[in-house]
């Protein structure tokens, strides 16, 4: 407006009004308690404007926006870089923020400790590479209690912890200060919780960095408009200070059998933009502690573990360190079911994606569905019994219900 207005009016002043909420103009602010005396003297106080002004601030934010140099030049300068080596296999490089994500109580958070631990006593964890020399970690744990973290790593006899497993020193087990956190709101708790997480790498000179869980970090990180404030701010921390960020993300309630995709993370399309690399973990139907990892996403490799090649094994505890013991490899859909999923479980799966305020199309992308099918489901106003049965549960007691009605009629024939 201003350099519109400069060689018309006699003098241009581009003029700030104090307390003025964004997008408001002179009728707010005048609403607002100003006075036309108040206006005058900022008005005096004001210097004029003009096109050289424009042009000082239009570069100064250009400069702090691009890094512009020529092709060759960025080549030459990241040839000297190290090559970024691998902390968990091809699925978790340096110089990386990484998210692996489940559904609760799958194994996450222990997978995480476990691949902590492997890191700080430069140990790999069979069949995933370490190729990083033994070194800090800081895990940031927003979930669990001490006492629950405790019973993971020792076993209990007669009412105490035994057989305590020694962590190596380099690990170190970050929690919230109840005590040390004074926000008014959950928008100053961000910013607060963003600062003591830079403060934490720089007192004790991290690299590596684990955070379970991200939800923790932001109010609702399903939303687009959370997720990229959130993984903005760990990027910044991520190229000021040279670090390989691993965060834990939950998926949304899963109802229904099928491959994992990009899709079940919450807040997927911001998250996984934003992300270098991410895997996942899904229950195998080889049992209820089998477990199956899944690469979702990668910048620093081909794909290798992806649904043809997926990494299985169990949650297990065999002394006292809760773990991710591997067994081998094979398709995913080895480990899941689809003929295990009934209609009900669709129902409920498409009912609950629309309470939190998905489209039928974003159901559809999410789930695999036709756009009809979500429709239909999504119509479906009674849910008979039978819709959370399988239809061999239903042939099988259609068969006897049958067999039964045969021998009512074969014992009315005798008694007639």
């Amino acid at each position: 407006m201003a350099i519109s207005l400069w060689g018309i009016a006699k003098t241009v002043k581009v003029l700030p009004l104090p307390n003025l909420s964004d997008k408001g103009d002179v009728s707010d602010w005048i609403q607002q308690g100003g006075s036309r005396e108040q206006l005058e003297n900022l008005v005096a106080g004001t210097l004029e404007w003009n096109p050289g002004d424009y042009q000082d601030t239009k570069e100064e934010n250009a400069a702090n926006m691009f890094i512009i140099k020529p092709a060759n030049q960025w080549i030459a300068e990241a040839k000297d870089k190290p090559i970024p080596r691998m902390l968990f296999g091809e699925l978790w490089y340096e110089g990386e923020i990484c998210i692996l994500f489940a559904d609760s109580n799958l194994g996450k958070s222990s997978l995480a400790v476990q691949i902590a631990d492997s890191i700080t006593k430069g140990k790999s964890i069979n069949p995933f590479t370490l190729e990083a020399e033994a070194q800090k970690v800081l895990y940031f744990d927003f979930e669990l209690s001490d006492r629950q973290f405790i019973s993971r790593y020792s076993t209990v006899q007669w009412g105490s912890y035994t057989n305590i497993y020694k962590f190596d020193e380099k690990l170190s087990r970050v929690e919230i200060n109840p005590d040390g956190c004074q926000a008014n709101n959950f928008a100053e708790f961000e910013k607060i919780l963003i600062a003591s997480i830079e403060d934490a790498i720089v007192e004790t000179d991290t690299k590596v960095l684990v955070i379970d869980n991200i939800t923790y970090l932001k109010s609702d990180n399903e939303k687009a408009k959370d997720a990229l404030p959130l993984m903005k701010a760990l990027k910044t921390l991520k190229e000021k200070y040279n670090l390989s960020i691993l965060t834990l993300a939950h998926t949304p309630k899963i109802y229904v059998q099928r491959p994992i995709t990009q899709n079940d993370l919450a807040g997927s399309k911001m998250l996984i933009n934003f992300c270098d690399s991410a895997f996942a973990m899904g229950k195998s139907q080889f049992g209820s502690d089998y477990r199956y990892i899944k690469q979702i996403k990668q910048r620093n490799t081909e794909e290798v573990y992806g649904s043809e090649n997926v990494c299985y094994g169990q949650i297990t505890k065999p002394d006292n360190f809760l773990m991710f013991r591997y067994i081998g490899r094979g398709a995913e859909s080895e480990h899941i079911d689809l003929g295990k999923n009934t209609r009900g479980q669709e129902i409920q799966e498409v009912k609950d994606l629309s309470a939190q305020g998905k489209t039928q199309r974003q159901i559809a992308e999410i789930t695999g569905y036709a756009l009809g099918k979500v429709n239909s489901l999504l119509n479906v106003t009674e849910v008979d019994p039978n819709d959370f049965k399988l239809e061999s549960d239903q042939a099988v007691n259609s068969f006897y219900d049958t067999q039964k009605m045969d021998e009512i009629s074969d014992m009315d024939g005798i008694d007639s």
